[in-house]
């Protein structure tokens, strides 16, 4: 036996939401999770506010082209708050645009 008393190997592929490559509480699995909860804040925009949730679209590459249209709208409309001075509002799809005084 070493330090950590009795060690138990257990294969990842028998449940990768417990056992995973990354140790929890380590600074990579944080970075790693804000990633994740990032990018699973932008699926739920797609889904919800653009109606993606809800479609008629017949076929993958329409559905990929709606989608990539879609998020090129959303980065030029952050793009276009930061231009005009509003980057605490990038995020906002809804937002009103102040005009500087």
């Amino acid at each position: 036996m070493g330090d950590f008393g009795r060690v138990v190997r257990v294969p990842l592929e028998l449940d990768r939401r417990i056992f995973t490559p990354i140790a929890r509480h380590t600074d990579k699995w944080e970075k790693a999770h804000k990633r994740r909860t990032s990018v699973e804040r932008v699926n739920s925009r797609i889904d919800q506010v653009l109606c993606f949730e809800r479609h008629t679209i017949r076929g993958k590459a329409k559905m990929e082209m709606r989608v990539t249209l879609a998020l090129v709208v959303i980065l030029a409309m952050a793009l276009g708050r930061i231009r005009i001075g509003q980057s605490e509002k990038m995020r906002s799809l809804v937002a009103p645009i102040e005009k500087a005084a």
